[in-house]
């Protein structure tokens, strides 16, 4: 068994709402990347049967058309499901001390919120970050209505 390759899976598929407005930046050779943190809230009860609500806070990179979509019609509180798979990097602090960040690289991200005047509504608010995503989007509809 010491030679069995075994299948490697990292897919992500998250729902919750912006902590702040997204961040648009261009790198050194024009492409457009965005940041922005989702907060996405579990509520359940302990076991003296009171309610209580966890929230997880999980940043998310977009790049190329999928980070401009993103950045025009989303703001703080906006809700949004995104998928992709989680990225680890490394980034050294003011002081000089390396952190290790774990986020979000988005190929989907779909606009949640109802407002007809910023996004309309089925499949023009489902963005992807290239055309072979496109086929995915009728198993990623599929998969929301089991939710």
């Amino acid at each position: 068994m010491a030679n069995t390759k075994l299948p490697s899976l990292n897919k992500v598929i998250i729902v919750g709402n912006l902590v702040r407005d997204p961040e648009l930046r261009y790198t050194s050779g024009g492409v457009p990347v965005v940041n922005f943190k989702i907060a996405s809230n579990k509520k359940y009860r302990d076991n003296l049967g009171m309610y209580k609500e966890d929230v997880c806070y999980v940043g998310v990179v977009a790049w190329q058309d999928l980070a401009q979509s993103c950045s025009e019609f989303l703001k703080k509180g906006s809700a949004v499901l995104g998928e992709g798979e989680l990225r680890s990097r490394m980034k050294e602090n003011e002081d000089g001390s390396k952190r290790n960040y774990v986020e979000i690289k988005a190929f989907q991200v779909q606009f949640l919120d109802r407002r007809a005047e910023s996004v309309p509504l089925g499949e023009e608010n489902i963005f992807n970050l290239s055309q072979t995503d496109q086929e995915n989007q009728t198993d990623f509809k599929d998969f929301l209505g089991e939710i």
